[in-house]
């Protein structure tokens, strides 16, 4: 069973405020970055986020994902990243809006743009546009549609606050792409959130 969060009051303020924005018709960039100030102010608590309560991963491991909070309908999702240096995730899209927040260390976000017009299954062709590098100063928005790559560098983990309009575990159609080969296919969830 979770573990209820020792701010989850306050927590929960920033996704009520995040509810109002999304509530007031469809999503757009501007409202995301309405989104991207909430969550930036939660990754600003960095003592929300310690080590003590939230463990990096074992040696043998890349990622910890934790899950700190979701509405009853699995919307409103908020996850804490505890990433290792050399992680890699390939190019893929989230299908819900997603925003990401620093508490500790940098991200590289490598952002995309399809070339192709879909119709082809399996077949895809992207062009990097831009790199995002999310760090303390710097939050990401995505729209269900944007299409971005992770690396994380550096000799350090790595804590992320990662907000999605719905949980991971129930984005069963993401899509992942290989540029090498040209093709795309289903994104698998991941590494399973801990709770």
């Amino acid at each position: 069973m979770k573990t209820e969060h020792p701010y989850q009051n306050e927590i929960q303020t920033h996704i009520n405020n995040m509810k109002m924005i999304v509530q007031c018709g469809p999503l757009t960039r501007e409202g995301l970055e309405k989104i991207k100030l909430e969550v930036h102010a939660l990754a600003s608590h960095k003592d929300w986020w310690s080590e003590e309560q939230y463990a990096a991963p074992a040696q043998d491991e890349n990622q910890a994902r934790y899950l700190i909070t979701e509405e009853a309908d699995q919307t409103y999702a908020l996850y804490l990243n505890v990433i290792r240096p050399g992680k890699k995730i390939i190019p893929h899209n989230h299908t819900t809006w997603a925003c990401i927040a620093a508490v500790e260390g940098t991200e590289h976000n490598y952002l995309y743009e399809r070339l192709d017009d879909g119709f082809r299954s399996g077949f895809a062709e992207l062009r990097k546009k831009e790199i995002v590098i999310v760090g303390p100063d710097q939050v990401i928005g995505l729209m269900p549609d944007d299409i971005h790559a992770v690396q994380i560098q550096g000799d350090q983990p790595i804590r992320h606050l990662h907000m999605y309009g719905k949980a991971l575990e129930t984005l069963n159609r993401r899509t992942g792409y290989d540029i090498e080969h040209g093709t795309c296919s289903v994104m698998p969830i991941g590494v399973q959130s801990r709770r």
